[in-house]
């Protein structure tokens, strides 16, 4: 008699736990910027150091959730999400460079000997311009790599290798001096953001703020969709896309979808990235971010949204120690923890809390 009714409670209990610890989770987080505007002698007062890491880890769980998107859902590999984080990152530093050069050029044009802006530079020191840029590049690339790779129905480990030789060639373009891009430095020394002195601490706090909302804003949307009838499509095109086409439905088009809308959620978060990190160069493109990337949402659970949101948080947050501590070491801890992860935890620390929540 009463194990039905102790398994009843704590399935209502499971729901309502996970909500008062989203909702304590944000409130910490609200509550970082805030205690970083005390004063430096203050016992509660929060670090730069700390209020940027915090928010580079936060663009990484965006970076982790769109992933999450396309892999857990759709079950499409990527590994060159880092391209599109890059491209967005690049769209905005192109205006903070417009910003702190003046009427002049950007510092780096001005040691190479350029004259004149590249046409793909025009009206980069309007700010509504820069926001539309972080949209388009990283989508559109998005949107004409998809439709040829969908069209020629490229999937499995193919795809996934077509996207990190895209995120490669794209590392190996922004290298190059003659691209207008910063070449191996990239994008720096930035002063301010719609006037605001870009390294106060004011002006941190509410990019901060606009991480966090850019985050729940991605995983409401992100949830509504996959419990939609869109989200029962992604699924049954991964678990069974042949049976999908034989009861009439066009897989391709689902699959374009939400392989743009993962770009644009990462170009939005590459462009919060930036100035907060106050830099960004080719080696964001490295195919060795977008591994790291698959690795958090590996670690987390794919197929959950609050999983890669988990493993984004624990593996920058043991990467932070790690490269301190022990910097030669890092990259093997990683392959580890992604072997260690592939054969004992296939379905990520979520998975594990739910099997030990189970009666």
């Amino acid at each position: 008699m009463n194990q039905p009714l102790l398994v009843t409670a704590t399935q209502k209990a499971g729901p309502r736990l996970s909500l008062a610890i989203g909702a304590v989770v944000v409130l910490l987080l609200v509550a970082l910027p805030l205690l970083s505007l005390l004063p430096a002698d203050h016992a509660l007062q929060v670090s730069a150091y700390t209020l940027t890491l915090v928010g580079k880890i936060l663009c990484y769980a965006i970076v982790a959730l769109a992933l999450d998107l396309v892999w857990g859902y759709a079950g499409l590999l990527s590994l060159g999400h880092g391209l599109f984080f890059a491209l967005g990152g690049y769209a905005m530093g192109m205006y903070l460079m417009r910003q702190a050069a003046g009427d002049g050029l950007p510092g780096f044009m001005t040691f190479l000997s350029w004259n004149e802006l590249p046409w793909y530079w025009a009206g980069t020191q309007h700010f509504a311009w820069a926001l539309c840029l972080v949209v388009l590049a990283p989508g559109l690339l998005a949107l004409v790599f998809g439709w040829f790779a969908f069209r020629s129905r490229i999937k499995g480990v193919y795809f996934s290798i077509m996207t990190q030789a895209l995120t490669f060639a794209g590392m190996l373009l922004f290298f190059r001096n003659e691209t207008g891009f910063g070449g191996n430095n990239g994008f720096t020394s930035f002063r301010t953001l719609l006037g605001f002195d870009i390294a106060a601490q004011g002006t941190r706090a509410v990019l901060f703020l606009l991480t966090v909302g850019l985050l729940l804003a991605s995983l409401y949307l992100c949830w509504r969709l996959t419990q939609s009838k869109f989200g029962r499509l992604l699924t049954a095109v991964r678990d069974a896309e042949n049976r999908l086409m034989f009861c009439g439905y066009d897989p391709r088009g689902f699959k374009l979808l939400v392989w743009v809308l993962s770009a644009v959620l990462c170009g939005l978060a590459g462009a919060l990235y930036v100035p907060q990190v106050g830099i960004i160069n080719p080696s964001e493109m490295s195919p060795t971010n977008s591994i790291e990337a698959a690795v958090w949402v590996a670690l987390g659970g794919r197929g959950t949204l609050i999983g890669p949101l988990l493993g984004a948080g624990l593996v920058n947050g043991m990467k932070s120690w790690f490269t301190v501590a022990f910097p030669e070491f890092w990259l093997f801890f990683l392959g580890a923890l992604f072997i260690l992860v592939t054969l004992y935890l296939p379905k990520g620390v979520v998975g594990l809390l739910k099997k030990r929540s189970q009666p």
